[in-house]
């Protein structure tokens, strides 16, 4: 069903509306404070993309990359299972889109769950089936990318070549390490998203839940991605 925008407006109770004015923003700036953070300070994309330069200069070494291939697909099928499991959740969110008074009733035993009506239960979940889409093509994406970096390492020069001086071993593994980043960078994007739909569901609940589940997984993510004991050991 179509809403006209006034309509929609005051279909949201206020509180609503600020806890999802916090979802949206939270989200765009935790995106936006990792990249930029990531410039001066070690993160775990940081870190792991100074590895896949590393990486990809040990490649201009090997004659025989068919442990660089095994890698790069091994590296490939995360992205994909993660697509298929979306492309599961998605379909599974459309079906109860069809379903939406059965979904009511449910949501509605739910333990302190705010009773909502059909439609305002409609709007959570196009949210939430949102954030699956996003995560569906940033999936995509990072298994193209991974393709194309499998690509590179089949089209590089031979160890003789590099070692005459006719091409640059620093030149192709910073670009080739940048690839091969940008991949995994597209795929943390993904895993990030379904990180945010817990607190969608949160949604289902109230909106305070809604706004304190998203500053829980705001705070899950900056610690495991600024903080953690994985982080530590990886930090060059």
């Amino acid at each position: 069903m179509l809403y006209r925008l006034q309509d929609l407006v005051d279909l949201l109770p206020w509180q609503d509306w600020a806890a999802l004015a916090l979802f949206v923003f939270g989200w765009i700036g935790y995106a936006q404070f990792a990249s930029r953070r990531a410039r001066v300070e070690s993160t775990l994309l940081s870190s792991t993309n100074h590895y896949r330069r590393l990486w990809m200069i040990q490649v201009t070494h090997r004659d025989q990359r068919v442990v660089d291939a095994a890698i790069t697909q091994n590296l490939a099928s995360s992205p994909g299972f993660w697509a298929s499991t979306t492309i599961l959740v998605l379909g599974g969110l459309l079906a109860v889109l069809g379903t939406t008074e059965k979904a009511s009733e449910f949501v509605s035993d739910l333990p302190f769950a705010v009773r909502t009506s059909m439609q305002v239960l409609d709007i959570k979940l196009i949210v939430l089936l949102a954030v699956f889409i996003y995560a569906f093509f940033r999936f995509t994406w990072s298994m193209r990318v991974y393709s194309f970096g499998a690509i590179l390492v089949g089209a590089a020069p031979n160890v003789d070549v590099f070692n005459q001086g006719e091409a640059d071993r620093q030149e192709f593994g910073d670009r080739a390490g940048k690839l091969m980043g940008m991949a995994a960078e597209s795929f943390a994007d993904g895993l990030r998203a379904y990180y945010m739909s817990f607190a969608v569901i949160a949604w289902l609940v109230s909106p305070v839940a809604f706004a304190l589940g998203t500053l829980a997984v705001l705070w899950i993510l900056y610690r495991r991605e600024f903080r953690s004991d994985v982080l530590a050991i990886l930090r060059p």
